[in-house]
């Protein structure tokens, strides 16, 4: 059972992001990909075949997932911790105990 899923409110506990919040949008090997995160400027060539247009693109890169924590009711990280509620595993909030909605 993975920590972190797709679509859950995350903060960056470390790294030049560190603080920043967001929502994770896809989850690769390891790594997520989170909105507003880890945002890097590309140089995009122009396609003409495509019509793409050159220029400076932004461009989100992928993040460490022990990078990340789960926020809180009160905003703050949380690790997140799994048990058995009503024969079902569930992930819960380890600072504030509440169950994580599937």
């Amino acid at each position: 059972m993975n920590k972190i899923r797709k679509g859950d409110q995350v903060v960056v506990i470390t790294g030049r992001d560190k603080g920043k919040k967001g929502t994770v949008t896809e989850i690769l090997e390891g790594k997520l990909l989170v909105d507003g995160v880890n945002v890097y400027k590309k140089n995009v060539k122009p396609n003409p075949a495509t019509g793409a247009t050159g220029g400076v693109v932004d461009k989100t890169m992928p993040i460490q997932a022990s990078n990340v924590a789960l926020v809180d009711a009160n905003g703050k990280p949380s690790r997140v911790g799994i048990k058995v509620a009503d024969g079902k595993k569930v992930r819960y909030l380890k600072t504030t105990g509440a169950v994580i909605a599937a």
